[in-house]
């Protein structure tokens, strides 16, 4: 599957953990990643400060379904089922 351009679900819904430019401590779900610009591309695709966790990323139907809507929801519920028990 190609990425949908102008998706920018995987740089919203889910957190991230690790550092990214602009964002040292990473970024909670459902917050915008800053890197992220306004027609939801990625501004560090291809450069070496793209944080590893997203370089690994790539776009599945399951995750990313037929619509951005779709990939928003998607992403959302496998965030909540991968959180840590509280």
């Amino acid at each position: 599957m190609e990425c949908r351009v102008g998706c920018g679900a995987c740089c919203i819904a889910p957190s991230i953990s690790s550092p990214i430019p602009g964002m040292p401590h990473g970024k909670p779900a459902g917050v915008r990643c800053v890197q992220l610009t306004a027609d939801n591309r990625c501004a560090l695709y291809g450069k070496p400060e793209r944080p590893a966790v997203c370089v690994r990323l790539q776009p599945h139907p399951d995750m990313c379904g037929n619509s951005v809507a779709e990939a928003m929801l998607l992403l959302s519920a496998l965030e909540l089922a991968t959180q840590p028990e509280k």
